[in-house]
């Protein structure tokens, strides 16, 4: 199972018409599939593939280039890409043809409709990235009456492929949604919810499996409704019925039994670029950053166009360092060798100007780590986010014999004009979520309040014991909801696979205690995390006993999907569980979005 290689060979077909869309074409995209299609295809690679232009379906006037720039070449590309868009617009109906992906929804086929009425292209090929209802498919037809649309086909691509492991759909305010599940506030989220059923069974469709069995976890009225929706449409819908039968385990979780994951400082490259600066659709925004040239400002930062982004995702801070400045001394090995002032003979010349391309990407490719590098190392200095960072491990891992050593240590660091202040707010959050039954939050508000922190983030201690408290999660989230020494040799072994012991790597999300301690060992509880009724499959017996009880059964692959997002810590552990030595069970993590602390914040605001 491979979310990027799945995705990939979609858009591989779309771009080509799935092979009957030949010579130059126009792609029209909407919001939704632009995404998708620059999460693996450079602005390069599409105009290389005979695409004229790519434009938004939703912008009828003056078709622009939207996708995703990857290397830094290709401007000349663009600049003719962009030049054409004008003589394709002013003619009624060019003599390009249009290959279209979009998502199936009602305001998408209303602009295929308008688009038909007046079309400007020879030919459209349509790609729908979900399944399309028999009554929009019979207004689309109906709509075609000069008979330009060649072929509609539903290709599965509706999620975001972030790794090859981590797949998204990019759906914000989902935490509202799971806590309003079960509620009649319930319907004020009904289209967040029919996001995340469409890109589930998406993500499904397109790694062609059918689950054998189906898990949510017990305390979530979302996670209920949701594994028991995509259980009734597998039941009613062929589709979903592949002839290779899998052993494949979908389990679909909440991010309200963790909420102390998205809160924590993080330490390896992905994953601390997403928190401290921010990594929106691979890009990075580097602007106003000190000593930080123009060509810098705005970075891609793609394992799909950048090899050593790929090799270092995962890598921690300390492994990150070690692995830019041998990337740096391998340029600068690179660029002696390939010295103008060395070039000798005419061969030496051409052999020089075939290679200066490459030599130029590498360039850039250096530069933009140094740069980002350079911006981390920068603010985790301002920060003091070693100091804060130890004190996060600490209050999400030690035992609660610590408390009064905590809160201390707690008070003392919010005084501390040293200590930004949303740093404040993340620690004294954490506090609550772990402390919020020893009657020393009023305290802690009171420091938080003299430490500067704002009384509109104040409210959100409240908001984060109403999204996530001890009342409000299920059991285990700390070692102490049920004493179970088996979090500690988790932990320990997690670390381990990590190759780093220390203070800034104790915490081991609850999704890998799920994962280590139930799902691969087959006593994942059902009572916490119940089947679907008829969900189980007699091929997911296939390699126990027949009289093996299905909850005992360990996968040969798993689909999780956590409602109101993962993060990419989680995402981190489940690609080093993959790595395990000799690990045989395949997992994908996917959730509604990819949350750091501050968009996870953002949406304890709205509750």
């Amino acid at each position: 199972m491979d979310g990027v290689a799945a995705i990939r060979s979609y858009i591989d077909r779309i771009v080509t018409g799935d092979g009957k869309c030949k010579g130059m074409k126009v792609m029209l995209l909407d919001a939704s599939t632009t995404q998708i299609v620059s999460s693996v295809y450079s602005q390069t690679e599409v105009l290389s593939k005979e695409i004229y232009l790519v434009a938004r379906l939703d912008d009828q006037s003056n078709p622009k280039l939207v996708t995703n720039g990857g290397d830094g070449d290709g401007d000349s590309a663009t600049a003719a890409a962009a030049a054409a868009a004008a003589a394709a617009n002013n003619a009624k109906s060019s003599h390009l043809k249009a290959v279209v992906f979009c998502r199936p929804t009602e305001v998408n086929i209303g602009l295929l409709v308008r688009e038909l009425a007046r079309p400007r292209f020879a030919e459209y090929h349509i790609f729908l990235s979900g399944i399309l209802t028999s009554a929009l498919l019979r207004l689309l037809a109906e709509s075609d009456a000069l008979e330009r649309v060649k072929q509609v086909q539903e290709f599965y691509g509706d999620f975001l492929a972030m790794n090859e492991d981590l797949l998204t759909l990019q759906c914000r305010h989902t935490l509202a949604m799971t806590v309003a599940a079960g509620t009649s506030w319930a319907a004020n989220h009904v289209h967040l919810y029919d996001r995340n059923l469409q890109g589930l069974q998406s993500m499904l469709l397109a790694l062609k499996r059918q689950p054998s069995a189906i898990r949510f976890a017990r305390h979530s009225p979302s996670a209920e409704q949701l594994a028991k929706d995509v259980h009734d449409n597998i039941s009613a819908d062929q589709i979903f019925h592949f002839r290779k039968r899998s052993n494949l385990l979908l389990l679909i979780l909440d991010r309200r039994d963790d909420p102390v994951t998205p809160l924590l400082s993080q330490w390896t490259y992905q994953a601390m670029v997403h928190e401290m600066l921010g990594l929106n659709n691979h890009r990075v925004i580097l602007k106003g950053a000190p000593n930080v040239t123009k060509d810098l400002e705005e970075v891609v930062l793609s394992a799909n166009q950048d090899e050593f982004f790929k090799e270092n995702r995962h890598k921690n801070f300390g492994q990150l360092g070690e692995a830019i400045q041998k990337l740096l001394q391998d340029y600068q090995s690179q660029q002696h060798l390939h010295n103008p002032n060395n070039l000798n003979t005419i061969e030496e010349m051409q052999s020089f100007m075939e290679r200066f391309p490459e030599l130029r990407s590498q360039s850039h490719n250096v530069s933009k780590h140094v740069a980002i590098m350079g911006e981390l190392a920068r603010l985790v200095d301002v920060c003091s986010l070693m100091d804060v960072s130890q004190f996060e491990q600490e209050l999400a891992c030690a035992d609660n014999d610590h408390h009064s050593n905590h809160l201390r240590e707690l008070l003392d660091k919010l005084a501390s004009p040293v200590i930004k202040i949303p740093d404040k707010l993340r620690l004294g959050l954490l506090y609550a979520l772990r402390y919020e039954t020893l009657g020393n939050l009023h305290r802690v508000r009171s420091a938080m309040t003299k430490g500067g922190v704002p009384p509109d983030m104040l409210d959100l201690m409240d908001s984060i014991l109403r999204y996530g408290g001890s009342q409000q999660r299920a059991p285990g989230l700390f070692e102490t909801d049920n004493q179970n020494i088996m979090s500690k040799m988790t932990r320990s072994l997690m670390t381990s696979v990590q190759g780093v012991s220390n203070v800034y790597s104790q915490h081991v999300p609850l999704l890998m205690q799920t994962l280590q301690n139930g799902i691969a060992k087959g006593k994942l509880k059902p009572e916490l995390y119940p089947f679907v009724p008829g969900s189980v499959s007699k091929s997911s017996n296939r390699n126990s006993s027949a009289s093996s009880s299905p909850d005992t059964i360990v996968p040969d692959e798993v689909l999780i999907f956590m409602v109101g997002g993962v993060t990419y810590e989680e995402a981190t552990k489940v690609s080093e569980f993959n790595e395990l030595p000799g690990q045989t069970m395949r997992v994908i993590l996917g959730g509604s979005t990819v949350h750091n602390s501050t968009s996870f914040l953002e949406e304890l605001k709205a509750l």
